[in-house]
């Protein structure tokens, strides 16, 4: 049993008796001692006992847990009079069980004394800085003391040499950095990653309790990366390999690599290390990300896709997805060597770009939309005027003659904001040839329907579906929610006149993306949207690695608009639709 006195300098002091083995303090619903504030994090500090006393382990928040003035990561056995401060809060714990003078003698080492196995002379941690908005700490004075880290009991898992070393050389850097009240916000990012390597050499070369087993040139790259870049993502984003990366909290990483998933063992030293990548993430396309706004969409420069959420939402800490573009613009060639479609297929979606049909590119999540948008849209004839409007910025095209355009979230006060469907009608106003939209989610469908009905022939999009079929019913239900109130025969009359093909993506069991199906849109009958099947892909069961067999098969159905092409003196292969003319690439 121990006894907790909580003290707050507006409020009267509470006491607080508990006689779990352990106690989590936090603003959390389950939190044994839980204290209010927009400073304390859910799960913010933990109070536990081993065979010498109590002990306080710090859970990695953004504001931390200091002991008599010092930041720690984790400190015992805990004196009476130890001042312990969590946000605006003054704890004082008192064990009841043992003895003051068992207190006494219980010596605290510094962690890095525990992990130089055997060391002498093992330097102590500095404090560890406050992070500002970039992840690195603003010039404000902090206490000196170091920081009074107890031997790790056997309860919590123990960080292995390199994590630990990892984790001090940062918090030694974030204090240097603090000393020498450099200007930050005015360097340049080579600037800045330049002072921040020599300060690193610098700091390594001071470490004599540095093991030697620890690859000192390894160690200064990997604290770099987390200090000014994005940490352990780095080597994953220059993997071409890798197709995804996600962070499910600061030390679980997994990626996407050939389509199948595994656990990576990087990891991150803290929570407040994944907060400081993300806000360099977002900071520079003009988006946020706090407890008001925990959820963002941005982009990397390389036009790879970004998705973070963190605490309160995300309960494990700050989650982090990263859908990678390759550094090469991938084109129909590329595609066939995978196996992603046919070369029939890829002729014939050549044709219909070229000739100005519009095309809805469906499929489920990850299963390749985006890129196959890409390379259809590469297919449009130079001297066009492309406009492109998406969410977050992915698509690359080599045209001259194009303008992209970028919605916009709202910013704090809720104002602002851009959506899809204001820049679709914007577009239509800017004399494009064609119109591609990186995705229909909401009312944004109607108006791409009316810019295809009204001359913007020629023009693209995506969205999520099943199957062709589902691919029209959701375009339907997308019509409905932009609160036209039109009748569905209305709506299904729109469908039928403006989109000409559907071509349905797949990622199969195996991991490869395919082209599953090509249908055309041939009308409606009977108030139901009609379609032809042009082209198909069969699966044919697996082989002894586990990878899908199939082929891609024409249906012996050639669209109706061939005959119109015909006769205005285009030339057509018409065997491409044969059942014979099959590819052999799945």
């Amino acid at each position: 049993m121990f006894q907790v006195t909580i003290r707050h300098p507006e409020s009267a002091p509470r006491i607080e008796s508990v006689t779990e083995t352990s106690a989590i303090v936090g603003k959390g619903r389950d939190c044994r001692l839980r204290l209010p504030g927009w400073k304390i994090g859910r799960e913010h500090a933990r109070i536990y006992r081993s065979k010498t006393g109590l002990y306080i382990q710090d859970l990695g928040q953004l504001f931390g847990t200091t002991v008599n003035g010092a930041r720690i990561q984790q400190h015992g056995p805990i004196a009476p009079t130890d001042q312990i401060v969590v946000g605006p809060f003054t704890l004082v714990i008192e064990d009841r069980i043992q003895a003051q003078g068992a207190r006494a003698d219980a010596p605290a080492v510094t962690a890095a004394a525990t992990l130089a196995a055997g060391t002498t002379g093992a330097s102590q941690p500095s404090p560890l800085a406050p992070a500002t908005d970039r992840g690195l700490p603003s010039p404000t004075a902090r206490p000196a003391q170091p920081a009074r880290i107890a031997r790790a009991p056997a309860t919590p898992a123990a960080p292995t040499p390199e994590q630990f070393w990892r984790k001090h050389i940062h918090e030694a850097l974030l204090d240097a950095i603090d000393l020498r009240r450099r200007d930050l916000v005015r360097m340049s990012d080579a600037e800045l990653r330049a002072e921040t390597e020599s300060l690193l050499i610098e700091l390594i070369a001071q470490e004599s309790a540095l093991p030697e087993s620890i690859d000192r040139d390894n160690l200064r790259r990997e604290v770099l990366d987390e200090a000014v870049g994005l940490g352990p993502l780095e080597a994953l984003l220059d993997d071409d390999a890798i197709t995804e990366i996600m962070v499910n909290r600061h030390d679980e990483i997994y990626i996407e690599r050939r389509g199948r998933l595994e656990r990576h063992p990087g990891s991150f030293t803290s929570e407040r290390a994944v907060l400081g990548v993300i806000e360099r993430i977002v900071a520079p396309i003009g988006r946020r990300i706090d407890e008001s706004s925990p959820m963002v969409d941005a982009r990397l420069k390389d036009g790879s896709r970004v998705n973070a959420i963190i605490p309160p939402l995300a309960i494990k800490g700050p989650a982090l997805s990263i859908r990678k573009f390759g550094r090469k613009v991938l084109t129909d060639a590329d595609l066939l060597a995978f196996g992603a479609m046919s070369p029939q297929m890829a002729a014939f979606m050549r044709i219909c770009v070229e000739q100005r049909k519009n095309i809805l590119i469906s499929g489920g999540t990850g299963s390749g939309k985006t890129t196959l948008l890409n390379v259809l849209s590469n297919f449009i004839p130079d001297g066009e005027r492309i406009i492109t409007i998406e969410d977050a910025a992915e698509l690359r095209l080599a045209h001259s003659h194009l303008i992209s355009l970028e919605a916009r979230p709202p910013n704090a006060e809720g104002r602002g904001q851009v959506a899809i469907r204001d820049l679709v009608r914007n577009a239509l106003r800017m004399r494009p040839d064609r119109i591609v939209v990186g995705e229909c989610r909401g009312g944004e469908a109607l108006d791409m329907l009316q810019a295809m009905n009204t001359g913007h022939d020629g023009s693209l999009t995506t969205l999520h579906a099943n199957s062709p079929r589902d691919a029209l019913a959701r375009l339907e239900t997308l019509v409905l929610m932009a609160g036209m109130d039109l009748p569905l025969a209305a709506i299904r009359e729109q469908i039928a006149a403006a989109i000409d093909l559907v071509i349905q993506q797949a990622r199969l069991p195996d991991g490869r993306r395919v082209v599953t199906a090509i249908v055309e849109v041939a009308g409606t009958e009977s108030g139901r949207i009609q379609i032809q099947e042009l082209f198909r892909h069969e699966q044919r069961g697996r082989d002894a690695e586990g990878c899908v067999l199939g082929r891609f098969r024409g249906c012996n159905a050639v669209p109706a608009f061939y005959e119109a092409l015909a006769e205005s003196g285009v030339a057509l292969d018409l065997s491409l639709f044969s059942d014979q003319a099959e590819g052999v690439g799945a």
